[in-house]
């Protein structure tokens, strides 16, 4: 008898009982960093008097590490070994033919490897199967999950899945879905911490029957936990702990790039059917999840090879609903010319690319559908890999579906990830449709391009893939190396991408023992994560560029791979500031991006600065302070808006946006314009290096009774404004002839006054200390001034009301 699930008992018995019983079915699972450690032992006891075999079959992750495995029967142990593909499928046999314990692993279902050992036990003999293995949890569309298949084939004494997340990065959510059913609900418990997890579930052997009176176990499927981690920094995170470094790097709040996307599908005759139906019905999805900046095409072929167009086309409601038509209509029949396919959706890329009909910023894919090797044309797919490669520009991604198990997927995957793609097998069957849009939601939403991690040479060494052609949305980049903790202090990373609107230079400084007091006092976490999770990502790229076979020696871990401004008077308005200043002439190092015929006439950069008031928690000696919450900057020319808050530095340009936070430490840099970002300190905005503009933030404690956070603005006296500059204090920046003079007592003995002479008026002014915080932005620079009154009258032009605009971006009419 065989049962199903992922622990199997094969009895040679096959009338009635096989007298066999699980005593203990036990799975513990602990979570570092996304580097899983798992553990699946099964005690089993044969009570019959005959012997029986005996079947360990689980199912682990693909690409998981599988680094030991025993069995003890009757308290002797044995332990295994690892052996190369083909030597182990040989000796794997030799031993069945023996009757000795064998294990193997297999390809099984979409996400996962079957692990089997089988043994010839006696009656009497008590066994436990033991297997460890590790894996790195990959973040797919926003998720972390941690898969672990649940299915001991019969009742088990004691049950028990214990989970364990410490993730030093702080945990945003942790759930548990109810994926084996409503059965169980209410049974898995549930603990969460800010930055530790532990899930238990203990079902009772009544728990798990299928009803009161039933033998059968409803345990059946996967039990599923799923979390993501907090994100403060677009840079991402700089875990350094032993010696290693992983970077994590998954940044949101961006714009997509606009895709050009070619589907090529394979209509042959063997996905006639149902394969067809759930394929026509994905891409009727597929096709209305595109956005309005997205080109996209349809290629279908067999024997033969169509185009739905000839050139990529907007993706327009009829331009849609015309795909979708054509995809209706399709007929499977025929063969499976994959070649001419490929080469065909190249041509039409590189020819949209060479007449100019692909954004600069714009990402370029093909997603080759199929469910068979080819059949017509080049049938040798070692010379198809070959045409590929030569013929893809280097900016394009292909990305490859198998459907069903009669399909090449090593070929497929070959294609994909010698292109800077992904494979992916998917079930023939009721659920290939949803397999389809879910893989495509992966890859659908662009966010990055160019992705380049940058550290510093004398520092680290042994660093994995740091250059990525994309990076998507709800996903994560990984990059791990080994770094001289002994005579490094901090670890900086510097990373450049392009986004939808504009370059993007990120930064991060990390201690190199920021993580040594929590990991090493938290009892549960492995204390080789780091170095695990760099030797898993050496391994697989290794593996990757198909020389691993030779490398993987130097790795003395024991891992096996299963196969392959000031305050302003008026609370709650904004007050305008500057207005154009005159436009230098261009730097040599910045041409002018339109040519002149004889000298170029210097043009006006007309920019707007405006800040938006915001008031103190409560007033305080009848008196409410306020301050600057945000401020805007509009440089008409460029198109350009930055908006600066005491949360965001967000840079727009048209229907784009690229954010940073005050966590951050970066650039932006869009049309010449220039925008850094200190971490929690500054914002520096500078236009074609000619002129710049200090934004400082101003953080006070988040319970103060009154206070707020704030930003102060600078403006550096190497700026170059035309003399119409204008605004509230734009005016100042051609600096007026002051005289001051008859100093006095004033009414307090420690503010003396003095008489103001400015723009032909004589006020009344109190001498008295302000702060600068260029230097000291905690405590402050004290810099004597002199406190103009009543609102500024006589010393601003017109009344300080003239200065108050409807919005953010809006210039001032000159009083």
């Amino acid at each position: 008898e065989r049962l199903s699930g992922s622990v199997k008992t094969r009895s040679i018995n096959q009338k009635g009982d096989d007298k066999v019983s699980i005593q203990s079915y036990r799975v513990h699972s602990t979570i570092t960093s996304r580097l899983a450690n798992t553990m699946i032992q099964s005690k089993v006891v044969n009570k019959a008097k005959h012997a029986q075999s005996l079947v360990f079959d689980v199912q682990i992750p693909k690409g998981a590490f599988i680094h030991n495995f025993t069995m003890n029967v009757n308290g002797i142990t044995f332990t295994s070994s690892i052996r190369e593909k083909s030597a182990a499928r040989q000796q794997y046999a030799q031993a069945r033919a023996r009757g000795k314990a064998a294990g193997i692993v297999r390809s099984s279902a979409l996400d996962m490897e079957n692990f089997k050992a089988e043994l010839n036990v006696p009656g009497g003999t008590k066994v436990q199967f033991e297997i460890h293995y590790q894996e790195v949890i990959q973040r797919k569309l926003g998720t972390y999950e941690h898969v672990i298949p649940l299915q001991p084939g019969r009742l088990a004494k004691q049950l028990e899945v214990d989970v364990r997340i410490i993730e030093p990065q702080g945990l945003r959510y942790v759930n548990v879905p109810n994926s084996l059913g409503d059965h169980f609900a209410g049974i898995t418990t549930l603990s969460k911490g800010e930055k530790k997890a532990h899930v238990s579930f203990k079902p009772t052997v009544a728990q798990q029957r299928k009803c009161p009176t039933c033998s059968a176990t409803a345990v059946d499927g996967n039990f599923v936990v799923a979390y993501d981690v907090r994100r403060e920094a677009k840079a991402g995170e700089l875990e350094i702990f032993n010696g290693y470094f992983i970077h994590y790097f998954a940044p949101d709040n961006l714009d997509p790039l606009p895709k050009n996307i070619l589907f090529v599908i394979d209509v042959s005759g063997s996905m006639w059917g149902l394969k067809m139906k759930q394929t026509v019905e994905a891409m009727k999805t597929i096709l209305g999840d595109l956005r309005p900046d997205d080109l996209f095409s349809i290629i279908d072929f067999n024997h033969n090879v169509r185009n739905w167009r000839d050139d990529l086309v907007a993706a327009t409601p009829s331009q849609m609903e015309d795909a979708k038509k054509y995809i209706q209509g399709i007929h499977p029949n025929g063969g499976t010319n994959i070649n001419e396919a490929l080469l065909r959706a190249i041509f039409i890329l590189k020819e949209a690319s060479r007449l100019g009909m692909l954004d600069p910023n714009s990402v370029s894919m093909i997603i080759l559908v199929s469910d068979g090797d080819p059949t017509v044309g080049e049938l040798k797919l070692t010379t198809i890999q070959k045409n590929v490669k030569q013929n893809i520009p280097d900016d394009v991604s292909l990305f490859s579906l198998g459907i069903g198990f009669d399909v090449d997927y090593d070929f497929l995957e070959r294609l994909a990830h010698e292109n800077h793609g992904t494979a992916q097998r998917i079930f023939g069957n009721q659920e290939t449709s949803s397999q389809m849009k879910k893989f495509y939601n992966k890859v659908s939403t662009p966010l990055l391009k160019n992705v380049e991690f940058n550290y510093p040479r004398e520092s680290v060494s042994d660093v994995t893939q740091n250059s990525f052609h994309n990076y998507f949305g709800g996903s994560e980049i990984v990059v791990a190396g080994k770094v001289d903790s002994s005579n490094v202090q901090h670890l900086q990373s510097v990373i450049t991408a392009t986004a939808a609107n504009a370059g993007l230079v990120l930064e991060t400084l990390e201690d190199v023992e920021g993580l040594d007091d929590f990991l090493k006092k938290e009892e549960h976490a492995d204390p080789k994560f780091t170095e695990k999770l760099w030797a898993y990502l050496t391994i697989n790229q290794l593996l990757a560029e198909r020389w691993g076979e030779i490398q993987l020696s130097q790795f003395d871990l024991r891992l096996s791979r299963t196969p392959p401004l000031p305050s302003l008077p008026v609370a709650g308005h904004r007050g305008s500031l500057a207005c154009p200043p005159q436009r230098a002439e261009q730097s040599p190092a910045h041409p002018a991006p339109m040519p002149c015929q004889g000298p170029c006439p210097p043009l006006p950069h007309w920019v707007a600065v405006n800040g938006q008031v915001i008031g103190a928690k409560r007033h305080e000696n009848k008196k409410l302070s306020t301050y600057f919450g945000k401020i805007g900057f509009y440089f008409k020319n460029k198109g350009l808006k930055v908006e600066i808050s005491t949360e965001t530095i967000t840079l727009k340009d048209g229907s784009y946006s690229t954010s940073l936070s005050w966590s951050d430490t970066g650039s932006i840099i869009r049309k010449r314009l220039l925008v850094s970002v200190k971490k929690d300190r500054k914002v520096t905005i500078t236009m074609d290096t000619e002129m710049s503009f200090l934004v400082l933030l101003h953080r006070v404690w988040k319970k103060h009774p009154v206070n707020v956070d704030f930003l102060g603005i600078y403006l550096p006296p190497t700026n170059q404004f035309s003399s119409s500059v204008h605004g509230l204090i734009g005016q100042f920046m051609p600096e007026p002839e002051v005289r001051i003079y008859n100093e006095r007592p004033g009414q307090e003995p420690e503010k003396p006054e003095a008489t103001m002479e400015v723009k032909g008026h004589k006020l009344t002014v109190t001498s008295g200390m302000q702060k600068d915080y260029r230097g000291d932005r905690v405590f402050g620079t004290k810099v004597h001034c002199w406190f103009v009154h009543n609102s500024g009258k006589g010393f601003v032009d017109g009344h300080y009301k003239d200065y108050l605009v409807p919005h953010l971006y809006s210039f001032l009419k000159n009083p």
